[in-house]
């Protein structure tokens, strides 16, 4: 009895660290060890024409091996089935001979041959998991169709030390697959959502990320090419997708899809997080330059500031999670004009056109704005278009156009002494060709002097 006692204790104790140490259920450990045991019994005491099952008892110890089979109708025998197979025939030349009198009769007797040809595949005998009726009615009488009968088979003295050998294998194949699922089904929730990881390591080019129980990959096309990637440091990355393989769970995560920015807002900005403010779209080129449009509905709340936060808190947290990828805070409007105009933002655009048949946009701006609503290597202009989603044109106003555009008290003095300026020029001018004009008769007169005072000469030469 202590030693029965013993043996149970110790297998009682191995299912509950088995269940510690791997995170999963009694119930799927012993399925596990049931599962092993019907192998160990098949391999040296069963046959492949058995359907074993094994009911082990973690309390006792204690085993029972069955033969479980479930009780099905008769199929013909091969003789009446040959017979069957036979009569078609036949029945097709009968046919054949009636077929000028009646086609419809020939139609309905082919489908009738194809329905009972059907009917005989789908009822094929499975002698390893059912049993016949009129068989099984042999032994026992109260047996109807359906029913499944368990049949008690022999345990041998020395099956224990062979189930011990020969299950250990089974057992921990079935614990590793049991926990590749129970991982499998945690990470296949966490799709869509920013977690922290761990940089583990290079393998050629792709970043391995340590999540504890498993390493997720991040690709080198999911990879910031901007952006250094440490041993043991801490990342947050985006989970695209959890894929079964023959090893294991396969998890791939990225730096580069725009809704780490959009996670990382919900993490860093609690109005986000609770629903009062919206991130309505993100247009994002990783490592470089980011847009993302922000809405509310409640007029006492500032979207844009609420995401920057006082002194830029908020936004800088967000910023240094990326490796520093500058973030330009939109606000959304309904209103397509002042959408794509808020995009261009931070430049100012002079006046905008658009045609919403083709969803374009024609944006005019003043000379000294037109590199920033451009920007470098047209990334503000391209941002701004997948953001808003309208195809978007930067033009440089005219100055004229631009000064008759000015609106403000500032703008219009600044327009008048510009004009003032422009006329003190022009009579200075004026002045300057009035003088010189004066000047050229003058010259004129002296040049004509000097000519007779040397004719004069020459003459009183001649004469003397």
């Amino acid at each position: 009895m202590n030693k029965t006692s013993n043996g149970v204790n110790t297998i009682l104790s191995a299912i509950e660290e088995i269940c510690r140490e791997k995170k999963l259920s009694k119930e799927q450990v012993l399925e596990a060890i049931e599962q092993a045991l019907a192998s160990a019994y098949r391999k040296d005491f069963g046959n492949k024409m058995q359907n074993l099952k094994v009911e082990f008892d973690p309390d006792t110890g204690k085993m029972k091996v069955f033969d479980e089979k479930t009780v099905v109708e008769d199929l013909p025998e091969p003789s009446s089935a040959e017979a069957s197979e036979d009569e078609p025939s036949s029945a097709e030349a009968t046919e054949g001979k009636e077929e000028e009198k009646n086609l419809s009769s020939d139609l309905s007797a082919e489908t009738l041959v194809k329905e009972e040809t059907l009917v005989k595949d789908e009822r094929r005998f499975n002698p390893k998991t059912e049993i016949q009726i009129s068989e099984i009615k042999k032994t026992k009488k109260k047996v109807k169709i359906g029913d499944v009968i368990k049949t008690p088979l022999e345990i041998p003295a020395n099956f224990g030390r062979i189930a011990a050998q020969t299950a250990k294998q089974v057992i921990v194949q079935k614990l590793r697959e049991a926990e590749r699922e129970a991982i499998y089904e945690k990470y296949k929730g966490q799709e869509g959502k920013v977690i922290n990881g761990i940089i583990q390591g290079r393998e050629r080019q792709i970043i391995l990320i340590d999540l504890g129980e498993i390493s997720a990959i991040l690709p080198l096309s999911e990879q910031i090419r901007e952006e250094r990637y440490l041993p043991d440091q801490k990342i947050k990355v985006y989970v695209v997708s959890v894929n079964k393989t023959p090893k294991g769970p396969e998890i791939i995560v990225s730096r580069r899809h725009a809704e780490v920015l959009k996670e990382l807002f919900k993490l860093e900005i609690p109005e986000i997080a609770n629903g009062v403010v919206e991130i309505k779209a993100i247009a994002r080129e990783a490592g470089a330059r980011s847009k993302v449009a922000v809405w509310t509905k409640e007029e006492t709340v500032d979207p844009v500031g609420a995401c920057i936060g006082q002194r830029g808190v908020r936004i800088q947290t967000v910023i240094a999670e990326i490796g520093g990828e500058k973030i330009d805070i939109i606000e959304y409007d309904e209103s397509p004009e002042k959408f794509v105009i808020n995009a261009l933002a931070p430049a100012k655009v002079a006046s905008l056109k658009i045609n919403e048949k083709q969803k374009t946009a024609l944006a005019k701006v003043i000379d000294n704005q037109l590199s920033l609503a451009i920007g470098r290597n047209g990334q503000n202009v391209r941002l701004a278009a997948k953001l808003t989603g309208w195809r978007i044109d930067i033009q440089e106003e005219k100055p004229s156009s631009s000064l008759s555009a000015a609106s403000t008290p500032e703008d219009a003095s600044a327009k008048e002494t510009t004009e003032e300026d422009k006329k003190e020029k022009k009579n200075k001018k004026k002045e300057e060709k009035n003088k010189d004009e004066k000047k050229v008769p003058s010259s004129r007169g002296k040049k004509s002097k000097d000519k007779e005072e040397k004719e004069k000469d020459e003459k009183s030469r001649l004469i003397s």
